[in-house]
């Protein structure tokens, strides 16, 4: 069975369909690539796996259940967790705060208890204190743990918003274009840190435009294009794909 499937999942807006009847597995302790060009529908995707939006019509399963519809925050808690084209960050913020902040699902003391500085709400804090220190150290932004977000390069902006995503436990992790403005070194950093997301049991979804990128990383990729799936397969097969290089290139006249 599919650590996530998606059966017939459609998403319009208005006459517009951003998705149509996409049927998509992703199974457990893969890294999938889904590409297509630009308005193919990839970011809707993910935003309606995650719950931000809610699909026209089709099923979404995760482990088993049926989590079509569901609040995001309710998907969050099950094991999805996302990153954003954009870093969603709180620039004013310290990196170590800012992923402090983003355990807050993880909280099992009632907050009256972390008011009165409770012994057991202060043990909490510490255990999540040195959580977050596992998460930086992993990513490589220990030694920035106490930069403000908004002064750090673009290339660590986009670590700490995957340390965010790391931060609610996710079993399967869907990253929009983590790569995306980066420099060579920068981009095979970022390529081996989600290898090693994927070697410590993350199971990864990864939209990307970075084509040399996705060829190296992923085991299978999909293809979306106008929101439907045109091809699926190894790099090799979606290189090779004539539907694919037509998608991005046109037909020759």
């Amino acid at each position: 069975m599919a650590l996530l499937e998606i059966r017939g999942l459609s998403k319009y807006f208005g006459g517009l369909a951003a998705l149509s009847e996409v049927d998509l597995d992703v199974f457990e302790s893969e890294i999938l690539g889904v590409i297509g060009p630009n308005g193919a529908g990839k970011t809707t995707l993910f935003n309606v796996i995650t719950g931000l939006l809610p699909p026209t019509s089709g099923r979404v399963r995760f482990k088993g259940e049926d989590i079509t519809g569901l609040r995001a925050d309710q998907i969050a808690r099950r094991g999805i967790g996302r990153t954003f084209q954009a870093s969603v960050l709180f620039g004013q913020a310290t990196v170590f705060e800012n992923v402090f902040t983003a355990f807050h699902m993880h909280y099992q003391q009632p907050g009256w208890k972390a008011f009165l500085r409770a012994p057991s709400a202060r043990a909490e804090e510490e255990l999540i204190r040195r959580r977050v220190m596992e998460v930086l150290e992993f990513m490589g932004l220990a030694p920035l743990k106490d930069e403000l977000a908004m002064n750090l390069p673009h290339g660590h902006q986009r670590a700490l918003g995957i340390c965010l995503a790391l931060a609610t436990n996710p079993k399967l992790l869907l990253l929009d274009e983590p790569v995306t403005g980066m420099n060579p070194v920068e981009t095979t950093t970022m390529v081996e840190l989600i290898r090693k997301m994927r070697d410590g049991g993350t199971t990864i979804v990864i939209v990307e435009h970075d084509m040399r990128a996705i060829m190296s990383l992923c085991d299978r990729i999909a293809v979306l294009n106008y929101g439907r799936k045109i091809a699926e397969g190894s790099p090799e097969e979606i290189r090779n794909n004539q539907q694919v290089i037509e998608a991005y290139l046109g037909k020759k006249k």
